[in-house]
């Protein structure tokens, strides 16, 4: 791998999709997947261990959310997508998109406040951090629609149309840095949206459905304007390697065609996810109505009896 003109060539046979899932990790990215299972799993097993249970469709969430960051990372894609923007884009995607939905429904927040200890008194351990930076203002910040919506349409039009991109795509440092951006950017747009975990922006159903559709078209225009551009628009990919045997233009399409695609697949997963956590809110409160008016009854009951048994003594 050599560093020339805009960004990092490398001398790639044709892409073929046995050919982009042979193993090459990216160290950076398989460590983190790493610690990250290896963190969960020990806040798993910690939960059964203590008797507590924890549900099986989280953890194979979280699970399968961070295999297909490794999946994106870890495998000759991120080779090919060094020189290839079609490719690039499903990383792009996949890690922004598919990824932070998958790692949100594991709820490892959640996960973590259950089963680190508590400090005691007067002390702060790792759970009281995590709580306090949960509270905190800089999280309110963050996880405001105000902030994220354009948070995430820029993380498109202001990476990509600019020479910033080429810049971090010139680089191995600058392209870990933009994924951890994406995923980041990712996280902190679908948490207050869909997020299992506690936060401290957390609307009603029907809001967080406006905040989803307020994105998400973005995405699709995006797409839309790489794939009418009737030159390369991203400096990085304007000469792709003679061996790819790929032509600039085409695979400018192909990428925004996989962009335009993209912005339904996250839209139907985080839908589907909002309308069970709906469906399961209602029924919960339908329950604790439930047994307040069981309580209700039972007082009126004993209010009863007590009036009869009153009445009962003054006969006698």
């Amino acid at each position: 791998m050599d560093h020339s003109g805009h960004g990092m060539t490398m001398d790639l046979p044709p892409f073929t999709l046995g050919r982009g899932l042979e193993w090459s990790a990216d160290p950076f990215f398989l460590v983190a997947c790493l610690v990250g299972l290896g963190l969960y799993g020990w806040g798993v097993v910690r939960l059964v261990r203590r008797g507590d249970k924890w549900p099986v469709g989280r953890t194979v969430a979280f699970v399968v959310g961070v295999l297909t960051i490794a999946l994106m990372m870890c495998t000759r894609l991120n080779d090919y997508g060094m020189v290839m923007f079609s490719v690039h884009m499903v990383q792009h995607m996949v890690i922004s998109m598919v990824s932070p939905i998958l790692i949100l429904l594991g709820a490892p927040i959640t996960l973590a406040l259950r089963a680190l200890p508590t400090a005691g008194r007067g002390r702060k351990g790792p759970r009281e951090l995590l709580l306090m930076f949960l509270h905190s203002r800089y999280m309110r910040i963050i996880t405001h629609p105000a902030f994220t919506i354009p948070l995430f349409i820029a993380s498109l039009y202001g990476l990509y149309f600019t020479p910033l991109f080429d810049t971090l795509m010139g680089s191995k440092p600058g392209h870990i840095a933009m994924m951890v951006h994406f995923f980041a950017v990712g996280l902190v747009f679908f948490w207050p949206i869909m997020g299992v975990d506690p936060g401290p922006h957390r609307p009603g159903y029907l809001m967080r459905m406006l905040e989803l559709f307020a994105g998400m078209p973005f995405h699709a225009f995006f797409g839309i304007a790489l794939m009418m551009a009737s030159e390369p628009m991203v400096g990085t990919f304007e000469n792709p390697p003679a061996s790819l045997g790929i032509e600039a233009l085409a695979d400018q399409n192909a990428a925004g065609g996989i962009a335009w695609a993209f912005s339904e697949i996250p839209s139907v997963l985080v839908l589907v996810a909002l309308l069970f956590q709906w469906y399961a809110s209602d029924q919960r409160q339908a329950r604790r109505t439930d047994r307040a008016a069981d309580r209700d009854g039972d007082k009126e009951l004993e209010a009863y009896n007590a009036y009869l048994a009153s009445l009962n003594a003054q006969g006698r």
